[in-house]
This record gives structure tokens, C-alpha cells and sequence, in this order.
């Protein structure tokens, strides 16, 4: 199976586009089909996607004839020129028939206060046309292609009944209101897309390449793994790699949310999306746009748009028997006390703001896209969200849970402390526990080696090596055999341990040395300067926050006790903090787990949301719900905060929306409202909760 992502071209409609996804899901040998109508994009799970492609672009132009479906493997800057295109076009074509019909409006009003009707008729008509043209010529099509219940039908239905009992300026009143309304809902959808994109769309459209001793501009996507680029202030730094020349300052905030310029000189990595604040820089490009940093960021952001809360899917689903029912008790409305009082007009007239009001739009369109806004405001702040569920089980959960090294501190760990208990001196001790260490990659065991290095001692290559999980390393040097790690793995290779409980300042790694105790080492760590306000916030939250970690327990309560954690789990192997963790569960509810290392990556996945340092193991960041590009703690608050805003958000706009659309069916049923009304419960209502839907963005 492989995934094809396409660009649905003149998308105007979230509930059509909730119809397309349903029929193309339906295909027999598609697995799976979703629409983000935040970003216009289709992806499709088939064996060949592209074989389906036919029958996709006869579904969707079924379904709204104007939408073209195109493969995304289109240059980027033919795509944005196209839509940029496109765009303007929508400009000119609509706004001169709004223009010109609201003008026939007026006119017609003033000819029927004249008492000269027949004239006024003619021109509504004509008003009628201009302005609803294009929706009837919409609706034929899509009643020729099965598509009945659609807006364009229902607008089509009320009006032409509105014409029916003589409501003339009604008709052409709620016709151009209902344009106006639509009008300013896609331009608000526009707006509020592209401020989102622009928000997390870094990648450059050109590069400075050096050529000897020139330089010229190249598309970014031409340049490759090897060429030199020039860097000058201001600019941002166009793809990922290596500074080559030069001293500078960059800003990289619109990639980790870090505020503080770095210092970059030669041989400094630098990360693609960053900003070149002072100083000209010559840089080597390391990888290609289509891997660099921008790109990574942006197809995180449009993922996590293509991945569906439950709130989304449940208001995708009401929407399909929302619609039907609406239109049964406009049909009811019309008939049953029509035949009862004998009063057709007005019970006819109050089916028809039924009708007007029926399409779901608001809903199924402001959901996703407050869903959206959060991913993107998330990206602002280096906070990459992997899809909208993760920021719904965010809002919702009771604990956040977390490693020790790497996420409450920094992981860069020291030697503080060398104790000999035997016949060996310091220097003797480190060469032996280095020489063991020296192939492992864990903190611990590197800031052994980096001791022994700083000290030039000799390092002797180990025979027989075994790592054992959790408790440390065994190995055969001269010396003879050798244990380097904590207490209970030489008392389990009978070595008794004499150095009697105390709280050490640190981690500590005891040494064995042919069956006798030689002694230990007392490692450090330092806590991340932002750990202890980032605790504060999550209190204030009412969450709960525990620590799991492999570490010794003085050590991890020290730690704990410091920055205000409130529980710690202490010496855990990694199944034993999966199944800590499903305690935790049980006595909190749902709960985050933040790590960074490969031995994190069952229990990100078990969490009920995971989130990675991006600092963190590939393993761990690719098993993660979220990843913190910053690394920092206070990270963790700041992408609760943000998922709380989102969810709130999301249910206001259905509250919103369904509430007022309700308070319009019982004023009609009272005799109340109009049609007037009932467009504002429709496009008004669409275009409020569109622009509530951004808020998050801005939110500091």
C-alpha cells in the first residue's frame, strides 16, 4: 500500500468535501481516504493510487463541478502562482455581480413603493438571475449527478418558493445576502488558511549559490548536498547544513519558539527556516529541500491536519442525518399546519428559513480548522503536534508523566566524584570503567569516557562485552572479569556492595572488579533551568506530575524534589515503566508521558499522549504524539495550554453554531424570523465561528 497526497483545486465547501471523502473511501481497493479542507488535500491509500484518479475526479466534479483534483508533485511555485491566480480571478468574478445585483435590488424596491409592480417584477427577476445564476446552473449539475440536498439546491428551493407566494424582494434580498455571506466565509477560509500555512511554510523559493567567484540566485528545490550558499543578514537560512565561513548570530525561533539568537561560525550546523541576524555567512548545503528542516515541519503540520479528532468525526457523521432531518420538518412545517389553518403562505414562508438554514457548513467546516489553528499556532512555538487527536486526548488528560535524563535535565552529565574502595587509585578506577563504557552511548557511560579522555588515560579494549538492560555493563579486561553499573547488578553477580545508603548528589555507578567491590562513581546532571516554573504552570493546571526513570532513587528524588515533581518511580527498567505507567492510568485517567530516549519509545507509544525532546532518539521522536523542538520543559504546559484553547474553541463553534440555528427554527416556528435570519444562521454563522476558529494563533 502507498499514500498519494493530490490538491483539490476550487474547494469552496467542507460538507461537499465530507461527501467526496465518504464515496472515495467507498472505492473497492482503496484502504483509506482523507480530505483536509484546511489545506485542500486529498490523501488516498491504495495500492496505485494514481489508478483511481478518473474515478476521483468524477466523484468530486459530481459533487462540485468546479473542484479539480491534481497530483501535489507539482513544483511549489507553480502551485502558489496557480492559486495565486485562481484567487484574483474569484476576486473579479464576484464581486461585480454582487455589485450589479445589489444595484437591481434596490431599484426593483424602489419601482415597487411606486406602485409600478410589474416593472419591479421584472426587475427582480432580473436581480433574481444575476445573482443567483450561477447557483441554479450549480444545482441542475449536481441533481443531474445524484447530489440533491446541497447548498446550492436548498438556496435554489427556498427562493424559487419565496418567488412562489409573492415574496419578490424576500427572494432576491436573502439571494444576495446569502452571496455577500458566502463571499466573506471564503474569504475569511482563505484568510485564515494561509495565515496558518505562512505560519508553518518556511521553505524558499530561491538560493544564492557560489560559483567561484560568483554568485547566482537558483531554485531552492535545484540546489544539492554539496553546493555553497551564501547566507547575507536578514536572510533566512534556506536548507539544512554546515557554515563553512563567516560569524553571525541566528534567530531560531521560528523553528524551536527560542527566543535567544545562537552564535554560529565555521563548522557550526545550521537548521533551514532560521534567521541570519548580523554577519555574512557561506554555508554547505547538507540535505536537499525535500529533506531539510522546512520541509520536515510543513509535512509534520499537513499530516497532523490529515489526522481526525473524535469531535471532527463524530460532527462529519451528525452532519449526514442533520441535513435529512431538517428538510423533514420543512416539508412537515409546510404541510401539516398549512392543511390545518388553511394559511399556505405563511406556513410555506417559515418552511423555506427551514431550508435556508439546513447546510451544516459552519459545523463541519470550523471544527477542522480550529483543529488546524492550534497545529499551526503549536508550530510557532517549536511545538510539532502529529494530528488533531493528540491536541483532543491532550486537553483531556489528568497527569503528565515523565523521564528524568534528557527531559527534566540536560543529559550532559559529569563525573563529580571518583571513590576507590580497593587496591585501585582514582585514575586506575576511570581507566577501568571507561575502557568498559567506551562503546555505549548512554549519558552516563559517555561522560565516563569523556573524564577519562580529558585525563589521557589509556583505554584498554574490552573482550566479551554485554550490555544488560537497566542495570549497566560486564566486560573481560586484564584486570580481569568487570561489572559497571548499579548496586543490584553486582549483588546479582555476588559482589556485596558496602557502601551503605545515602542520598547521593547524582546517578552512581558502582564497580566490581574480579569478584570484589572497587568502587564507585558519583555523576551528575543539571536540571534544565526552566523545569521548576514549568512544574508551577502544570499545578496550576491541576495536573499531576510524576517522574519514571531507571536512575538510582536518592538521585531522582533529589531531582524531583527540586523542581517540585510530586511522585517518583525510581531504578524502573523500561517494561517497568510501561506498566507504572498503567497505574498511573487508573489512578489519574488519561496521561502524557514525556521522554527522549530509545529505551521511552514503548512507553510513548502506551501513553495516552506521548511527546519526544527533540532532542531525543529517533525512535523515541518517531513513537511520539508530539515533539518539543526546543527540548525544553517548559514545552510541556505551553502545548497543554494551546490543546485546552483548541478544544474550547472547537465546542464553542458547535455550541454556536447548532444554538443559534435552533433559536432561528423555534423564532420561525413563533412567527418570528425570516429568511433574512435564516441566511445569518447559515453563511454569518459560518463566517463568525471561521474566525473564531484562528484565535489560538494569536493567543500568547
Amino acid at each position: 500500500m502507498s499514500t498519494k497526497i493530490y490538491m483539490l483545486e476550487n474547494l469552496g465547501c467542507a460538507h461537499c468535501a465530507a461527501k467526496m471523502e465518504e464515496r472515495i473511501g467507498e472505492l473497492s481497493g482503496v484502504s483509506e481516504a482523507t480530505i483536509t479542507f484546511a489545506t485542500k488535500q486529498l490523501r488516498v491509500t491504495a495500492e496505485n493510487p494514481d489508478a483511481y484518479l478518473a474515478e476521483i475526479r468524477e466523484i468530486c466534479s459530481s459533487i462540485e463541478s468546479q473542484v479539480k483534483v491534481i497530483p501535489r508533485d507539482i513544483k511549489v511555485k507553480e502551485a502558489k502562482k496557480e492559486e495565486k491566480e485562481t484567487g484574483k480571478k474569484k476576486d473579479l468574478g464576484d464581486l461585480p455581480v454582487i455589485v450589479v445585483g445589489a444595484v437591481f435590488f434596490i431599484i426593483g424596491n424602489v419601482l415597487s413603493k411606486t406602485g409600478m409592480e410589474t416593472a419591479s417584477f421584472w426587475v427582480f427577476v432580473a436581480a433574481y438571475l444575476i445573482l443567483g445564476g450561477k447557483i441554479l446552473v450549480e444545482a441542475a449539475k449536481n441533481i443531474s449527478h445524484g447530489q440533491i440536498f446541497d447548498e446550492n439546491f436548498l438556496m435554489c428551493i427556498a427562493t424559487i418558493g419565496a418567488f412562489v407566494i409573492r415574496e419578490y424582494p424576500e427572494a432576491v434580498g436573502v439571494m444576495l445576502f446569502y452571496r455577500i455571506g458566502e463571499y466573506f466565509e471564503e474569504k475569511a477560509v482563505e484568510r485564515s488558511r494561509s495565515q496558518i500555512m505562512d505560519a508553518v511554510d518556511l521553505r524558499p523559493e530561491t538560493v544564492n549559490l557560489v560559483v567561484g567567484e560568483e554568485t547566482m540566485e537558483i531554485a531552492a528545490e535545484d540546489a544539492k548536498v554539496g553546493d555553497i550558499l551564501l547566507i547575507r543578514p536578514g536572510d533566512r537560512i534556506p536548507l539544512d547544513g554546515v557554515i563553512i565561513s563567516g560569524e553571525s548570530r541566528i534567530d531560531t525561533s521560528p523553528i524551536t519558539g527560542e527566543p535567544v539568537p545562537a552564535a554560529v561560525r565555521s563548522g557550526s550546523n545550521v537548521t533551514s527556516g532560521c534567521v541570519n541576524t548580523s554577519g555574512q555567512l557561506m554555508m554547505r548545503v547538507e540535505k536537499p529541500l525535500s529533506e531539510s528542516m522546512v520541509t520536515r515541519i510543513l509535512d509534520s503540520v499537513e499530516n497532523a491536519a490529515a489526522s481526525k479528532p473524535k469531535l471532527d468525526r463524530f460532527i462529519t457523521r451528525f452532519a449526514k442525518v442533520y441535513t435529512p432531518i431538517v428538510i423533514f420538518l420543512a416539508a412537515a412545517t409546510a404541510i401539516i399546519p398549512s392543511v390545518a389553518t388553511g394559511n399556505w403562505n405563511y406556513w410555506v414562508y417559515t418552511a423555506l428559513t427551514f431550508l435556508v438554514m439546513s447546510c451544516p457548513c459552519a459545523l463541519v467546516l470550523s471544527v477542522p480548522l480550529a483543529f488546524f489553528s492550534g497545529i499551526g499556532a503549536g508550530s510557532k512555538k517549536g511545538i510539532l503536534f502529529k494530528g488533531g487527536a493528540s491536541l483532543e486526548f491532550l486537553s483531556k488528560i489528568g497527569a503528565v508523566v515523565m523521564d528524568k535524563t534528557g527531559t527534566v535535565t540536560e543529559g550532559n552529565f559529569q563525573v563529580q566524584e571518583i571513590v576507590p574502595t580497593w587496591k585501585y587509585s582514582e585514575k586506575e578506577l576511570l581507566g577501568i570503567c571507561a575502557s568498559c563504557e567506551q562503546r555505549s552511548t548512554h549519558p552516563i557511560a559517555e561522560s565516563i569516557v569523556r573524564a577519562a579522555h580529558e585525563k589521557d588515560l589509556y583505554l584498554d579494549r574490552p573482550v566479551m562485552l554485554k550490555e544488560i538492560a537497566g542495570q549497566g555493563v560486564s566486560a573481560f579486561l586484564p584486570q580481569g572479569r568487570v561489572y559497571c553499573g548499579n548496586k543490584k547488578l553486582l549483588e546479582e553477580n555476588g559482589i556485596p556492595v558496602s557502601v551503605k545508603e545515602k542520598e547521593f548528589t547524582g546517578s552512581v555507578v558502582f564497580v566490581g572488579v574480579d569478584g570484589r567491590f572497587a568502587g564507585y562513581f558519583v555523576i551528575s546532571d543539571t536540571i534544565k533551568k526552566d523545569a521548576k516554573s514549568a512544574m508551577e504552570h502544570l499545578k496550576e493546571m491541576g495536573l499531576g506530575t510524576v517522574m519514571l526513570t531507571g536512575d538510582e532513587k536518592a538521585s531522582a528524588e533529589a531531582v524531583a524534589k527540586e523542581v517540585g515533581i510530586d511522585k517518583v518511580y525510581a531504578k524502573l527498567l523500561p517494561q517497568e515503566k510501561l506498566e507504572t505507567l498503567q497505574k498511573l492510568r487508573s489512578e489519574y485517567g488519561s496521561v502524557m508521558f514525556v521522554g527522549d530516549g530509545i529505551n521511552d519509545a514503548p512507553v510513548l507509544a502506551g501513553a495516552d499522549v506521548g511527546a519526544a525532546m527533540g532532542s531525543g532518539a529517533d525512535a523515541a521522536i518517531e513513537a511520539a504524539d508530539a515533539v518539543f523542538m526546543t527540548s525544553s520543559v517548559e514545552s510541556i504546559p505551553e502545548a497543554i495550554k494551546i490543546a485546552k484553547g483548541t478544544n474550547r474553541i472547537a465546542i464553542q463553534n458547535v455550541v454556536f453554531a447548532l444554538a443559534v440555528k435552533i433559536a432561528v427554527m423555534i423564532l420561525g416556528l413563533l412567527g418570528h424570523a425570516n429568511m433574512w435570519m435564516a441566511v445569518f444562521a447559515d453563511t454569518g454563522v459560518a463566517m463568525i465561528c471561521v474566525m473564531n476558529s484562528i484565535r489560538v494563533l494569536y493567543k500568547k
